[in-house]
């Protein structure tokens, strides 16, 4: 088997439930992996949205969670898993909402697409504080053995106009 992400609750390029959204409980959803590489000491795993804010004309990528240093035995992360209740040396980054933690989708505009991307690296990296998407990106530069996307689609049913 090759390295893979996924969830229960949703197939690849599907809708995500909206439990998992600012539209229902925007709690993280369930997620499991199979077969990091030989080698692999932790993961990376990243949610971000590349739609935003307008998926016919987007300006960024909005970052919805960042994890790293998950130990790769782990296996999975449960949904709605609590910060406190993160596999031990797992270390938390800051979202695009300013918040250490998770944020569900809540586009604006749209259906947008969710990368949640998960990084096998060949080290623990060293305690980055609470970094950005982009801290951590660098410090993952030189030590990504392989990659993993699961994408999920997201659109609101109730937006206010």
């Amino acid at each position: 088997m090759s390295f893979a992400l996924v969830s229960p609750s949703f197939d690849h390029n599907t809708p995500i439930p909206a439990l998992y959204t600012c539209e229902g409980k925007n709690i993280s959803p369930p997620l499991s992996w199979n077969s990091p590489p030989a080698g692999t000491k932790s993961l990376v795993l990243i949610i971000d949205d590349p739609d935003a804010p307008d998926p016919a004309a987007p300006k960024m990528t909005f970052v919805h969670w960042v994890l790293y240093n998950l130990p790769p035995a782990a296996g999975s992360l449960p949904e709605g898993v609590a910060d406190a209740a993160l596999p031990a040396e797992t270390r938390i980054g800051i979202n695009d909402r300013k918040h250490v933690g998770y944020t569900g989708p809540c586009p604006p505009i749209g259906t947008h697409r969710y990368f949640h991307k998960l990084y096998a690296l060949d080290a623990v990296l060293p305690d980055l504080n609470v970094p950005t998407k982009m801290a951590l990106e660098k410090a993952m530069k030189g030590h990504i053995l392989a990659h993993s996307e699961l994408i999920g689609l997201y659109r609101r049913q109730h937006v206010s106009e």
